[in-house]
C-alpha cells in the first residue's frame, strides 16, 4: 500500500469497466426532463453531467440547483459556468416547490452554485425556496447541498434554518488539493462550516472525490477532521473529468478501495457511509434522513 500519488500514462486512464453508466432512457426520465424544462428549472444533474442522472431521473427524482447556472468561483473539477451571474429570481422558490409536488417527489435535494457577490450569498432565495416546497408538500424530507458562506455565519444560519432535515456542504478533496481544486475556498472554513450547522442541531453531510492526486492518508486525515467537526453522512466518490480544460484525472480508485474507505469512515464514528465509484452527493440521499 503507497501513499504516494500514482501518475497515470494515457492508455491507463481509460475509464475502466466499473465506471459504465447507464444512459438515461424510460418513462419516468421523460417526465422529469419535461417537468424541469416547463419550470424552466436548473439541474445539478444537467449542469455538473453527473452519471446517475439516468438512474436518478428515471426513479422520478432530481438535484434542483438555484439561484442561476453561473458560478462565481472556478474550481477546477466542476463542469458549471463560471462567471458574473446575472440571475436572481424571486419566482423561483414557487417554481420549484411546484415541480417538487407534480413530480411528487418524497426527498427533495436542492443545491445551488456560488453567489460570492451576493451580500448574503443567496440564504435569503434558499430559505425561501425551502420553506416553499414544505408548504406546498409538507411530505416532502429535504437535503440542502449549500455552498461555502465565505465565513458569513448569518447567512449560513439563514441557509439552514428553514426546516430542511439535512445540511450538506462538500469539502471536495484533501487539504493540499485546495490551492489547485478549489482556489477560492479554504479547508479549515469548510471544517467550521459543518461544525456550526451541527452545534445548530442540523444532520450533516460532506463529501469528497478521490482519484485527484490525493494518498490514503490524506484521505484519512480528511476522515479525521471532518468527524472532529461533527459529520454524520459523508459520500466518497470518482472524480471524473467533465473536459479536457478541467482538472485531470490522475488515478481510478478500484472499488475495493473505495469499500475500505467506508470501512475506514465508519470506524471514524461517521454514522453513514456511501462510497463507490459513482457515488455523487445525492445519490441515494432519501437513505440520510434518518441515520
Amino acid at each position: 500500500m503507497t501513499d504516494t500519488p500514482v501518475v497515470l500514462t494515457e492508455q491507463r486512464t481509460r475509464r475502466p469497466d466499473w465506471l459504465r453508466v447507464k444512459l438515461p432512457i424510460g418513462d419516468n426520465f421523460k417526465k422529469v426532463r419535461s417537468l424541469v424544462d416547463e419550470h424552466k428549472l436548473h439541474t445539478i444533474c444537467q449542469s455538473g453531467n453527473c452519471p446517475n442522472m439516468g438512474e436518478c431521473w428515471g426513479e422520478g427524482t432530481a438535484t434542483f440547483m438555484i439561484l442561476g447556472n453561473v458560478c462565481t468561483r472556478s474550481c477546477t473539477f466542476c463542469a458549471v459556468a463560471t462567471g458574473r451571474p446575472n440571475e436572481y429570481d424571486t419566482d423561483e422558490p414557487r417554481r420549484v416547490a411546484e415541480a417538487i409536488k407534480l413530480m411528487q417527489v418524497k426527498h427533495a435535494v436542492l443545491t445551488s452554485v456560488n453567489r460570492d457577490e451576493l451580500k448574503d450569498k443567496g440564504a435569503e432565495i434558499w430559505y425561501q425556496t425551502v420553506r416553499a416546497v414544505k408548504e406546498t408538500s409538507p411530505q416532502t424530507t429535504i437535503e440542502t447541498l449549500i455552498p461555502d458562506t465565505k465565513s458569513n455565519w448569518e447567512a449560513l444560519y439563514r441557509m439552514i434554518s428553514a426546516g430542511q432535515e439535512v445540511v450538506s456542504h462538500n469539502m471536495e478533496t484533501v487539504e493540499r488539493l485546495y490551492r489547485n481544486v478549489r482556489p477560492q475556498a479554504k479547508y479549515a472554513r469548510s471544517l467550521e462550516q459543518t461544525r456550526r450547522t451541527k452545534e445548530y442541531g442540523k444532520r450533516t453531510k460532506s463529501g469528497i472525490m478521490l482519484g485527484l492526486g490525493e494518498t490514503r492518508d490524506e484521505v484519512f486525515k480528511a476522515m479525521d477532521d471532518l468527524a472532529e467537526n461533527g459529520l454524520d453522512i459523508l459520500t466518497l466518490g470518482q472524480y471524473l473529468q467533465p473536459t479536457k480544460m478541467h482538472h485531470e484525472v490522475i488515478e481510478f480508485i478500484h472499488p475495493d478501495t473505495f469499500a475500505m474507505y467506508k470501512e475506514e469512515g465508519l470506524k471514524r464514528g461517521i454514522k453513514y457511509v456511501e462510497s463507490g465509484p459513482l457515488v455523487r452527493s445525492s445519490y441515494h440521499a432519501e437513505r440520510h434522513v434518518h441515520v
